[in-house]
């Protein structure tokens, strides 16, 4: 199951835990990485609460936690080469799988239609 956040993250749920990293359309306004902070393992945040820091030539951004729960995984590989987002942002551009606190939280989130009628 796919989600997204009005914020412009993506979520790849598979049972209670979600695969979380910004859209194509994030990456695309941001412009090119090139620094990546991640949260660390066994850490818990609320929804909204500011889970990773991005930066591209352009500006520094926020990565929010699209819903409560505690980190499980992070992708160092994108520490290493911020790129990957750019060029795969819903496949090796993962940012940290969150093992959610209530899977019932997906329901409040956008489908991909309804993510395609926000960025319209």
């Amino acid at each position: 199951m796919l989600k997204f956040t009005e914020e412009h993250e993506w979520l790849k749920v598979e049972g209670d835990v979600a695969t979380v990293g910004i859209t194509a359309h994030a990456a695309e306004q941001l412009g090119d990485l090139v620094f990546v902070e991640l949260p660390e393992v066994g850490a818990s945040f609320s929804k909204g609460g500011d889970a990773a820091t991005v930066e591209s030539v352009k500006a520094a951004s926020e990565v929010y936690c699209p819903l409560d729960g505690e980190i499980t995984e992070v992708n160092e590989a994108i520490t290493a080469d911020p790129a990957l987002v750019n060029t795969d942002p819903m496949g090796a551009g993962w940012f940290f799988k969150l093992k959610l606190k209530n899977v019932s939280d997906l329901d409040g989130l956008l489908d991909e239609s309804g993510y395609k009628e926000l960025i319209g």
